[in-house]
């Protein structure tokens, strides 16, 4: 979703600034996506047009498109294919310019020829799917097609989910063979139907792609064009302006800049290197340790991912699988977000008063008043997150506009004259109720501003730049696609044998009866299932094992969907795979696992608000009314904070391990929802503050 290589400068110099090819490298080390082949000349225009078809292609259908789910989703997959074996080699490191080589092609042909065979015979197939009367040969076409999606998923993705995918793979084929006791041939003839031609009940052509291809891809797209508007940049500049002058200052600007772009971006490792480039070096130079600064980077880029709107796509799955509207979606999350990034916020306020760490010079920041002029940027943005909100617009519809104010707001200060234009001509077109003829007529005036703009010799978004973001945008839809489609067939395994309900039985004996205990072992399978799985198979993967389990326990089914989620995230920065955190020490040049251990503990937010939100569900605002939030949102914020000072050991001093205890204890009895806890809890608190400044007056005495 974001252009992982865009190099950011911050406003204030730094000479231990990250260069471009070390982030490359960095990205290729610890991101699959940046593992892509070699394209120069010719052939690399050729390419770029292929995937920024592709991404016109998808705008169209998701607009205008009516066709049959086994015309639409097929085809999408087939495209995924095709660029898919265009951009990803067999392995890291063969990096061959201008080469693809014979066997590639076969399977890129292979697999996307079974795909397009459902798209030209979907009639046919609609029909006789309904009656069981799928031909041997049709058998054969799906698990090639099968195959061919794993393979890109293995280069694309990683070996983890394909490890996760073959194990229920191999379960479907014994339930039919050893309990069902079919033969051979019926049942990888039934698995194959099940998991390659199926639109319901789970498979390739299921809920994940289904919602990739109506919705997903849409928003990639949106999010490389607001990326090259240098929404970014004005992000680090302004987090830089609030606090960067405060102690600790640049982990401070880390913190708020990576919540901010991961807005918009779809990879914690991608937002870990592009922004981590910029803060980490700044954090090493005010005085942190290289593997808290690496670690400060990678917890706050894998928040990114559970920050509104956005969540790393993860919301429009969430909205599609709970069966919601996605500004529900994105309403709740807010409160849980905001107190992630807080408990880090603290971390990292406290470890600089006990380091005794200066802020920034404030003659080298930003200033906030010629920021403000830079303002209009957030438009696009905020244009989204109002249609999407009020549920007047499909989905689609918004992300395509959001698209065109993007072009229109990078160009406007280059051409003020056209840009003003054109942006109100969008906003009336939007706001204003006016006949259907004058409505278009403002559509077309606003699409000329912005191509008029982008005709002018210095334009921000140029062709050549609109171009790239096409292509760029289809590229990064590669892993989220092969992801999809193989958390389609787990769900599809899981569906056909009945699983989930073994699965939900055997949680529910291990933890006798107990919602807490429940938690606890589902935490665990989120974590272990979502290590080195991207954020969107990720939580397809918990929606469809672990997410029922919650929800037979007890727990409403949007705090079970979020519970899952934060857990499955959290899985890149908890050891041993934890790719964000590496990234962030390989900028640091820190130890790894010490990175990955300190990015656990700042993140404590995302270990500890999940279970909040489980037993008390008006931090999702469930049932609830308003004093019931902020009532929990007050006794959580210092719970964290206690929590927080009880991992650094230092509050107004450095605290005495049974001190530590005491407001670690405090803190985790905070945000238990019943009020016992919190008045027990209040009172260690109190008590540790209490013993903090009757020492600090001692000592000053």
């Amino acid at each position: 979703m974001n252009d992982k290589k865009k190099k950011l400068n911050t406003a204030p110099a730094d000479d231990h600034a990250f260069d471009q090819d070390a982030m490359d490298e960095v990205m290729r080390k610890y991101d699959r996506e940046s593992n892509t082949r070699v394209w120069e000349g010719w052939q690399k225009w050729a390419v770029y047009a292929v995937m920024a078809v592709f991404s016109l292609f998808v705008i169209y259908v998701t607009l205008f498109a009516t066709w049959l789910d086994l015309i639409r989703y097929p085809s999408f997959v087939f495209g995924i294919l095709l660029v898919g074996y265009l951009n990803y080699p067999v392995r890291k490191g063969v990096q061959k310019v201008n080469y693809i080589p014979w066997y590639d092609w076969i399977l890129m042909l292979a697999g996307a020829a079974a795909f397009l065979y459902v798209v030209i015979n979907a009639q046919s197939l609609t029909v006789r799917l309904g009656m069981s009367q799928i031909r041997p040969y049709e058998v054969a076409i799906g698990i090639v097609g099968i195959l061919s999606l794993l393979e890109l998923c293995r280069r694309a993705v990683g070996i983890p989910i394909l490890c996760v995918a073959g194990v229920f793979i191999g379960y479907a084929l014994y339930y039919y063979l050893g309990v069902k006791h079919l033969t051979l041939y019926n049942t990888i003839r039934t698995v194959s139907i099940s998991l390659f031609y199926k639109v319901q009940g789970g498979g390739i052509l299921g809920t994940p792609i289904q919602v990739c291809a109506k919705f997903i891809l849409v928003f990639i797209i949106f999010g490389a064009f607001l990326e090259r508007t240098g929404i970014a940049q004005f992000f680090i500049d302004m987090a830089n302006s609030l606090v960067g002058r405060f102690s600790g200052g640049p982990a401070k600007v880390a913190v708020i800049s990576s919540a901010l772009c991961g807005m918009v971006s779809g990879s914690s490792v991608g937002n870990t290197v592009t922004t981590g480039s910029v803060t980490i070096p700044m954090m090493k130079k005010t005085g942190y340790k290289p593997e808290f600064a690496g670690a400060v980077e990678a917890a706050a880029s894998t928040g990114g991912q559970i920050m509104p709107p956005i969540m790393g796509a993860a919301a429009f799955l969430m909205a599609e699988y709970v069966g919601v509207p996605y500004s529900n979606i994105i309403y709740r999350a807010i409160l849980p977000a905001v107190l992630y990034f807080t408990g880090i916020f603290i971390a990292v306020h406290l470890e600089a008063k006990k380091l005794g760490l200066k802020g920034l010079d404030p003659e080298q920041l930003p200033i906030f008043k010629k920021l403000i002029g830079r303002s209009y940027l957030l438009l696009p943005l905020v244009v989204l997150v109002y249609l999407v909100s009020s549920g007047s617009n499909t989905m689609a519809f918004a992300a395509a506009i959001a698209i065109l104010f993007a072009v229109q707001v990078a160009n406007a200060h280059k051409d003020v004259v056209f840009g003003v234009i054109g942006i109100a001509s969008l906003l009336c077109y939007l706001f204003v109720s006016l006949p259907g003829g004058i409505k278009l007529a403002l559509l077309f005036v606003a699409i000329a501003c912005a191509v008029i703009c982008m005709l002018k010799k210095d334009a921000v978004m140029s062709p050549a730049v609109f171009f790239d973001a096409l292509a760029n945008g289809a590229k990064s839809s590669i892993s989220v696609g092969a992801a999809c489609g193989v958390a389609g067939i787990i769900g599809g395994c899981i569906t056909i044998t009945g699983l989930a309900s073994q699965i939900i039985t055997a949680i529910i004996t291990l933890s006798h009866g107990s919602v807490l205990i429940a938690l606890f072992f589902t935490m665990l399978c989120c974590i272990v299932l979502g290590m080195g799985v991207p954020t969107t198979a990720n939580y397809c993967i918990m929606a469809s094992t672990c997410a029922p389990i919650l929800i037979t326990i007890g727990v409403p089914q949007v705090a079970a969907h979020f519970f899952v989620f934060y857990f499955g995230i959290v899985a890149d920065i908890t050891p041993p795979v934890a790719l964000a955190a590496y990234a962030g020490s390989a900028i640091a040049k820190a130890p790894p696992m010490k990175t990955a251990f300190n990015a656990s503990k700042l993140a404590i937010g995302a270990f500890v608000v999940p279970y909040i939100f489980a037993l008390n569900p008006a931090m999702l605002m469930i049932n609830t009314s308003p004093i019931q939030v902020v009532l929990v949102v007050i006794t959580s914020v210092v719970g964290i904070f206690g929590v927080a000072a009880a991992l650094n050991g230092y509050l107004r001093g450095h605290l005495h391990p049974v001190l530590r205890v005491l407001i670690g204890a405090g803190g985790l009895l905070m945000m238990d929802p019943s009020m016992l806890t919190d008045i027990v809890g209040v009172i260690c608190l109190a008590a540790v503050v209490v013993l903090q400044a009757v020492s600090a007056n001692k000592q000053k005495a």
